[in-house]
């Protein structure tokens, strides 16, 4: 991806955001001067990968497959005393935008429609051998009112309701096409995006960027690379 697409993306998802009345913490709107200013207070933001995330999944078709995500909060795996033990995102999508298909080991998330469009969802099982199955009935849960779809299906969430995606069973979810951008919300145990995803489409969870424009705010794993710890 261009830094000027991600840099547009941001900007567009604020005024999204605002929109809505949805703000985002003090974080999200630091300039690069303010992040270098309070670099020696980021120790947790940095640890728990908090903050802005804009990725098109390395698919190079970022208005078909990818997100724009803010991290609010999360912990540590393995570090309890680290962040807090939950976590919480939102999940911005132009409309006709979804994630790959992928599942998680670690993690049990509510994926809530926050506001705009109209959500889309599809479940698969995980085969024995890892692979998706694309046969057997999916058995999910939503705002605890149990309901079943075949692989596949197409599931719409309104807003206000929400989906329980447990550990193993393949999804992907975005904005339904025809009914604009989506806000989706994300509650969920802590998460580690660097190892609890498993992607069942060729993917790369974090993309490559190319620097054709300075960069207005920091990605949530660039925070090392923009302001490097001090030794």
């Amino acid at each position: 991806m261009k830094r000027s697409e991600i840099n547009a993306a941001i900007k567009w998802s604020i005024e999204l955001l605002d929109k809505n009345n949805f703000k985002l913490p003090r974080f999200a709107y630091w300039t690069m001067d303010e992040w270098e200013k309070n670099k020696d207070k980021i120790d947790t933001l940095r640890e728990v990968m908090a903050g802005w995330d804009i990725t098109d999944f390395g698919s190079g078709k970022f208005d078909e497959i990818g997100a724009i995500l803010f991290t609010i909060r999360n912990g540590k795996l393995g570090k309890p005393g680290v962040g807090s033990p939950y976590a919480e995102k939102i999940l911005i999508f132009k409309e006709g935008q979804r994630l790959p298909i992928h599942y998680h080991i670690e993690k049990t998330e509510d994926i809530i429609n926050r506001g705009e469009g109209t959500m889309e969802m599809r479940f698969y099982l995980k085969k024995e051998d890892g692979s998706v199955d694309y046969e057997s009935d999916v058995t999910y849960y939503s705002d605890g009112i149990p309901c079943v779809a075949k692989a596949g299906e197409t599931v719409y969430i309104t807003r206000g309701n929400s989906v329980r995606l447990v550990p193993y069973v393949n999804h992907t979810f975005g904005a339904k096409m025809g009914d604009g951008p989506l806000i989706a919300g994300e509650v969920s145990k802590v998460n580690d995006d660097n190892t609890d995803n498993y992607f069942a489409e060729p993917t790369a969870r974090f993309a490559d960027i190319e620097e054709d424009e300075p960069v207005l705010y920091p990605l949530c794993n660039e925070y090392d690379k923009w302001f490097p710890k001090n030794d």
